[in-house]
């Protein structure tokens, strides 16, 4: 009996946007040198970052320079998948397997057959499904749902996750032998927020493709807007920028983008979230904290009020393990003014001699 392959509109193969290639800060550029060594081997590889940041353009990118490149790229949103469907749609199943089961249908595995799966998301499966999961990694092999017999493949995985693997793992929610096998390389895309020089490289990059499918001029950014766009946190990394420059081009007049014309809400509050967050990746992935440091203060953020100040200084704090001197150090400052700024924020009793 012939098996019913998925749609080609389910496919979930959507068009590569120039976007993921606009790569000109030096972090950018590092990730672009680490994909073409990993790229030609058959290694699964495991992509952290934020919602937004281009995770799937990224194994994309991977795939094309794999000897796969001629073969499948299918594109799989784990968290879209309920538990019931999950099984079904990664492995296929039978006739009958299940009520409404009217013939057999391969899973997204075999429509990947000798390219390459991108499992979006996959801190979102459930704990059976990761079994399995790890069985095909371990095996190279699956089970269609209703079916006793195995069936050989061999597609090279992909996964990727804006979640801290390594705790849900401590937590008990994602197997660690898996987590293991998905992760012989990984690689972490940066926020766009710690990205401040593909900033004005994507905007410029969205403002001509927007430009073209409204059928008008290319609009030009005035330098108050692009001051904006390099200050701003950007929490919805490149999908929010995106956004932000298609609204400003409905709107702005004689061909200028004014600071006005963008939605940016919440400016002051995104600034200040997760700054400690940001400062502690870039240390633990062989970045310089006081490079770290001076970036922020270099992207135009003078004026730091007294929540922002303290993020930094807790940060530092925190890396240096709770030693004034070498804050101090790492700052550029004097014993006196962190033990002063450690005191004024609440981390440090007046008391209390150092």
């Amino acid at each position: 009996m012939d098996i019913v392959k998925h749609p080609e509109s389910r496919q979930l193969a959507r068009t590569v946007k120039a976007s993921a290639y606009v790569f000109e800060d030096q972090n950018s550029k590092r990730l672009m040198s680490y994909i073409s060594q990993i790229a030609p081997s058959e290694a699964t590889v495991l992509i952290i970052g934020e919602t937004g940041t281009g995770k799937e353009l990224v194994a994309r990118q991977i795939h094309q320079h794999s000897h796969r490149r001629q073969q499948p790229f299918i594109a799989v949103n784990c968290g879209a998948l309920s538990d019931t469907l999950a099984e079904t749609e990664l492995f296929g199943h039978e006739k009958g397997a299940f009520t409404g089961a009217i013939s057999q249908q391969m899973g997204w595995f075999e429509a990947a057959e000798g390219g390459t799966i991108f499992l979006d998301e996959i801190g979102d499966l459930s704990p059976n499904i990761q079994v399995k999961l790890l069985r095909i990694l371990q095996e190279n092999e699956i089970v269609r749902v209703g079916s006793r017999k195995t069936k050989k493949i061999d597609v090279r995985v992909i996964a990727a996750t804006n979640i801290r693997l390594e705790e849900a793992v401590y937590a008990g929610n994602f197997r660690e032998d898996l987590y293991f096998r998905l992760k012989v390389a990984s690689l972490s895309i940066l926020p766009l927020r710690l990205r401040i020089d593909d900033i004005l490289p994507l905007a410029q990059h969205f403002i001509e493709d927007y430009s073209m499918s409204l059928k008008r001029p290319p609009a030009v950014l005035t330098t108050e807007a692009q001051q904006l766009l390099c200050e701003y946190h950007w929490p919805g990394n490149i999908r929010e920028l995106e956004n932000a420059i298609h609204h400003a081009l409905l709107i702005c007049k004689n061909g200028l983008i004014q600071s006005y014309d963008f939605q940016l809400s919440g400016f002051k509050h995104k600034l200040l979230s997760n700054v400690h967050d940001d400062l502690i990746y870039q240390a633990n992935h062989g970045q310089s904290l006081k490079q770290t440091l001076l970036a922020w203060f270099e992207q135009g953020i003078s004026n730091l009020d007294e929540r922002l100040e303290a993020e930094i200084t807790q940060a530092a704090y925190e890396y240096c393990h709770k030693n004034q001197l070498h804050t101090a150090k790492l700052l550029g400052v004097s014993r006196n003014i962190i033990r002063a700024r450690l005191i004024r924020h609440g981390f440090l009793e007046p008391n209390i001699r150092a």
